[in-house]
């Protein structure tokens, strides 16, 4: 592990975003320009503290935008990452204000889903011409949110496997060393200004991949954290212990599978092969890992609950698709969601 505090004057990566073959001028574009990449990280807590962090450390002009005592101990001591990829310790500058920092080059939008038309709200000061707003959330209504505020050439599609959660002001600890990003435009062209952030994610040492279809990445990233959130808050006990339970990992497949037929019914269809790719995903993850919503339940926070099992319900009921699983998580986490919502 190492600590880094990037203040030198020469460790930015500069970026140069040029045409396309073909001549094309493609959205974003800019004909010769070679700086830092500029990139707001709006909502630096888990997700995104842990990658705005990595990107500070591979080159970019990283901005965070937090909020409450969090924000505090990013101001006053750095943002500190705990991670088996390598510990950081970075000074950053960190606001909650969008306005001051200004026009930017990428958006990491990292908030909770509850939050995501307010922040939206407030997303103008950071936009100018070819920004582009990549969202980080869990949920598959976030992206048309954003595009209801600013033009939807802004929003990009995008989905981040990684466990990070904020154990103290200004500290994140990513669980595991899975920390990777699928991105890509929502009409699935291939844009200048996403290569540029992709070249920054590899000198930053991010696994990231680049997609055509990011819509079905979206809802294989959604029964994904469906079926693994549904199960570890229900059960209270982390992935190992659920995939030792026949019972429980039955269960876990059932809710994978429910997703994927909502997803189906939606128009997106999916690969026949999804449901056990997925099954094969499970078994390589940690088994300590647990899930966001699962912290959120036992610290008393707002949980995303809406965004997911009730957006599976809610779907499945408009399309008639049956989702006796996704029910049910939902039935057992209704009253910690109301209660933790109560305490806010």
């Amino acid at each position: 592990m190492h600590c880094v505090t990037p203040m030198m004057t020469g460790s930015h990566l500069s970026f140069e975003r040029k045409r396309l073959a073909g001549g094309s001028q493609p959205v974003g574009a800019i004909l010769i320009e070679s700086r830092p990449m500029k990139i707001a990280v709006f909502g630096a807590g888990g997700i995104g503290g842990y990658f705005g962090a990595r990107l500070a450390a591979g080159g970019g002009e990283v901005h965070l935008i937090a909020r409450g005592a969090h924000l505090e101990a990013l101001r006053s001591g750095g943002v500190r990452i705990v991670s088996a990829n390598g510990d950081l310790h970075l000074e950053l500058p960190a606001t909650d204000r969008p306005e001051d920092i200004g026009g930017s080059d990428v958006v990491l939008f990292c908030v909770k889903s509850m939050d995501t038309l307010e922040a939206a709200r407030r997303l103008e000061p950071l936009l100018r011409e070819g920004t582009a707003v990549i969202t980080l959330q869990n949920g598959v209504d976030n992206e048309e949110t954003i595009a209801s505020v600013i033009p939807s050439t802004h929003v990009v599609g995008g989905v981040a496997y990684i466990l990070a959660t904020v154990t103290g002001p200004g500290v994140v600890t990513h669980q595991g060393k899975l920390a990777r990003i699928v991105l890509g435009e929502l009409d699935g062209s291939k844009t200048a200004r996403l290569e540029a952030f992709v070249d920054l994610c590899h000198a930053s040492d991010i696994d990231v991949d680049l997609t055509a279809t990011i819509r079905k990445e979206l809802w294989k990233k959604f029964a994904v954290i469906c079926a693994t959130a549904g199960m570890t808050a229900a059960v209270r006990l982390p992935l190992g212990d659920i995939r030792a339970s026949e019972a429980s990992l039955a269960m876990y497949r059932e809710l994978v599978s429910e997703v994927v037929s909502v997803a189906n019914a939606s128009g997106m269809e999916m690969a026949g092969d999804t449901v056990a790719r997925i099954m094969e995903v499970l078994e390589t993850l940690p088994a300590e890992w647990y899930s966001s919503l699962h912290y959120d339940m036992t610290h008393g926070k707002p949980m995303e609950l809406e965004a997911l099992h009730g957006t599976v319900k809610r779907r499945a009921r408009e399309l008639g698709v049956s989702v006796p699983m996704s029910e049910a998580v939902y039935g057992v986490l209704a009253p910690w969601a109301t209660l933790n919502l109560e305490r806010k």
